[in-house]
């Protein structure tokens, strides 16, 4: 596999076209192990993690345990359509190609989104007492998990020269 990248710098001259080499394979795995990515899963799993937290903390904040499936609820609404698009993203199809991996992006999220307003549309009939506040709250809560995880992934490393 080959990664191509800029040879020269970016140069305040907008016309000019910028050079570019294709890298071997060594090329390529130093410039991944350089600038690691961080795992979906991993996301994923903090973003559980958070859902339960909120659950708790809005069980022993109102005393009311409608108030803790409602914010655990709220948090499943994000959590379950995530795991859907990580495995979407993951899986074999997606990483064919960038023309697959750009199309199953973009189905992926839209499955995503549909299953996160379908979860949302059904919250009245699934959770008794439904509070839409907690609800909201946890919601809010676990989807902040996108930027703590920008946050913590790994920092880029230079070169030694």
């Amino acid at each position: 596999m080959s990664i191509i990248t800029p040879v020269s710098g970016f140069d305040s001259d907008e016309s000019e076209e910028l050079a570019y080499k294709r890298l071997n394979a060594a090329e390529a795995q130093a410039l991944r192990e350089r600038q690691p990515s961080v795992s979906p899963w991993r996301i994923v799993g903090l973003q559980a993690l958070v859902a339960l937290l909120v659950a708790l903390a809005a069980w022993g904040f109102t005393g009311r345990r409608e108030a803790a499936w409602s914010a655990g609820y709220g948090g499943l609404a994000v959590l379950i359509p995530a795991v859907l698009f990580a495995r979407g993203l993951m899986s074999q199809f997606s990483s064919i190609n960038a023309a697959t991996a750009g199309f199953g992006f973009f189905v992926w999220e839209a499955i995503k989104i549909a299953v996160s307003v379908g979860m949302l549309f059904a919250a009245p009939q699934l959770v008794t007492g439904l509070d839409w506040l907690a609800l909201l709250i946890g919601l809010i809560v676990t989807l902040k998990v996108y930027w703590v995880a920008l946050l913590m992934r790994p920092k880029f490393k230079r070169l030694k020269r």
